[in-house]
């Protein structure tokens, strides 16, 4: 079988969000660490390789409690894939942007005599760009925090300027899902819908340890585009996704 699933939902930033773009130049005074915008808007934007790098490494260190550096269960292999010519990750980095393929299986690789397994990722992820841009146009989209780093040998401090997305903002989450094997399907959502709740319980971007990324996902939408899946099979993605939207009382 071959189907391909679209699941949307919405993120809605709860604490300032930081996911740095370039700062090759910056003027004296100015913004030291800025985030990441459309250049089409000059709007923040969420990559999708921080989505997948950060939803991955969260859902292979649940999954095996003692994880060594690109050693995901397989599980998490078939999800977000493996590099061309290994078995191991090409993007296990909580901002990396490495390409995998997408196909529809696992095969067997042949390389210099030793075979390992590719995995092509099933999950294609989009960036995430802004949808209430009317609704924050008053306040602004950003919010520059002070932020000291002090040298602890000679207690100098280092003062410097953050970027980041003002709470309330929001964002067009969008994922595509492969189903390739009928019977790996729900296990699949079951992952997908784990690695979206212990996001919500940790971080996005940086400076996560001091309040900054705290992220929330709503009004989950599941439809399939390209092929055909079972109507209970749907039904039960849905609900295990609905089950994944933030509430207070989060739990796994």
């Amino acid at each position: 079988m071959y189907s391909k699933l679209k699941i949307s939902a919405t993120i809605e930033i709860i604490t300032g969000l930081h996911i740095g773009g370039s700062d090759t130049y910056s003027a004296i005074g100015a913004v030291s660490s800025p985030v990441i915008r459309d250049s089409l808007t000059g709007c923040p934007i969420i990559p999708g390789s921080s989505l997948k790098g950060k939803m991955r490494v969260l859902l292979s260190r649940s999954i095996k409690k003692e994880l060594k550096p690109d050693d995901d269960p397989d599980p998490v292999k078939r999800l977000f894939g493996t590099s061309n010519n290994s078995g191991t990750s090409s993007n296990s980095g909580t901002n990396s942007n490495s390409g995998t393929n997408s196909n529809d299986s696992k095969s067997s690789v042949d390389n210099t005599n030793n075979k390992t397994n590719q995995f092509y990722s099933r999950l294609q992820f989009w960036d995430a760009f802004l949808i209430n841009l009317e609704e924050l146009k008053e306040v602004g989209l950003t919010e520059v925090k002070f932020e000291n780093t002090i040298n602890r040998s000679n207690s100098k401090a280092n003062p410097r300027q953050i970027e980041r997305v003002i709470r309330g903002a929001k964002f067009a989450f969008v994922l595509t899902y492969d189903a390739v094997e009928e019977n790996e399907i729900i296990e699949d959502f079951e992952n997908i819908a784990k690695a979206i709740i212990l996001l919500q319980l940790d971080y996005l971007g940086g400076h996560g340890t001091r309040g900054y990324g705290r992220v929330a996902f709503s009004g989950f939408n599941v439809e399939c585009v390209a092929g055909e899946i079972d109507y209970d099979t749907l039904e039960a993605i849905k609900e295990l996704l609905k089950k994944a939207e933030y509430s207070s009382d989060l739990s796994m």
